[in-house]
């Protein structure tokens, strides 16, 4: 049972869950590459598909979930990347967010082992809102609860919007890293025309290296780190991953203006061409003196549905498997 008052309390807090979606903010995800930064798109060179799953907050009946579906390939004939990318966020039964997108990166070659790309998203965001469960306080009978019809009805109206990014890569031996523009033309999905209703301009600042210490065994070491900023806010989180053929571990801290900082580890397990991915964050420090608590559970899967020949491939980079 929720009442009007709850509604006009909890419906920003969920708008605003919307664009923590939406901005990335659950942290640096290379497997959300084309929403976080769309020079990223075909960097990988084969053609490769996600599915992913994230529960916000989760053992706290809040009920935010995140579902997303991308793929993205190298083509020889484009001279770069391009993908497609579909989302899903189901914030308290109430608010449904629908979000796709096509991005394209461009590949240059700017020195011997010096490669750069340049990337555009467009993209629709659908907003929409369910109050089937609602119920308002004149529908409340003190003695018998939620019994009468109501006498207004909050209208279910949705509303699709245009939202544009851009980004640009760099690649150099082990290393490479890139930033991106997010919100360029700050759309306001609500519709309210209130300014805290609008997507803020967000900036990612991104890098990591793949350093190869074992070759027999083929373990690599891929230190990363990033940083976001947007109005009022910062994030910056640095971390490591540990990879094999088949397995990976990793481990990232997460920090910003909030004072919170964040522990999130993670595995993959790789069998052929197909991975499986989950990730855990969990909050150790609250800048609101809370406990700690569960932040989300992250996994999903991915795989290759085609190979590109390697050597019509610009550059490729081997992500972080997290």
């Amino acid at each position: 049972m929720v009442n009007a008052l709850k509604y006009y309390v909890c419906l920003p807090i969920l708008i605003l869950g919307f664009q923590v979606a939406l901005d990335g903010q659950e942290g640096l995800s290379y497997q959300a590459t084309m929403i976080s930064n769309p020079s990223l798109a075909g960097s990988q060179g084969d053609g490769i598909a996600r599915l992913s799953y994230v529960n916000l907050y989760p053992g706290n009946n809040y009920n935010f979930h995140s579902v997303m579906l991308s793929y993205d390939s190298y083509f020889p004939e484009l001279h770069g990347g391009a993908g497609i990318h579909i989302a899903d966020e189901y914030l308290g039964g109430i608010v449904n967010n629908l979000r796709g997108g096509f991005c394209y990166s461009y590949y240059l070659q700017a020195g011997k082992d010096i490669f750069i790309a340049g990337g555009l998203s467009a993209s629709f965001i659908h907003l929409g809102y369910d109050f089937t469960n609602g119920v308002l306080p004149d529908q409340i009978d003190p003695l018998r609860g939620a019994v009468l019809p109501p006498g207004e009805t909050l209208a279910e109206r949705g509303r699709t919007v245009l939202d544009l990014a851009a980004g640009f890569l760099f690649f150099s031996g082990k290393y490479f890293g890139g930033f991106s523009v997010n919100h360029l033309a700050e759309p306001d999905p609500s519709g309210s025309e209130y300014a805290g209703g609008k997507l803020k301009r967000a900036i990612l600042i991104h890098g990591a290296a793949d350093f190869n210490i074992s070759s027999g065994k083929g373990l690599s070491l891929i230190p990363m780190a990033a940083v976001e900023m947007a109005s009022g806010l910062l994030r910056a989180s640095a971390g490591v991953s540990l990879e094999s053929k088949f397995l990976s571990v990793n481990a990232i801290i997460l920090s910003g203006s909030e004072e919170n900082i964040d522990l999130q580890a993670g595995f993959s397990i790789s069998a052929g061409d197909l991975m499986f991915f989950y990730n855990y964050r969990f909050n150790m420090i609250s800048g609101e003196n809370l406990l700690p608590f569960s932040l989300l559970h992250h996994t999903g899967i991915a795989f290759s549905l085609n190979t590109v020949d390697k050597r019509k491939a610009a550059k490729t980079i081997n992500f972080p498997k997290l």
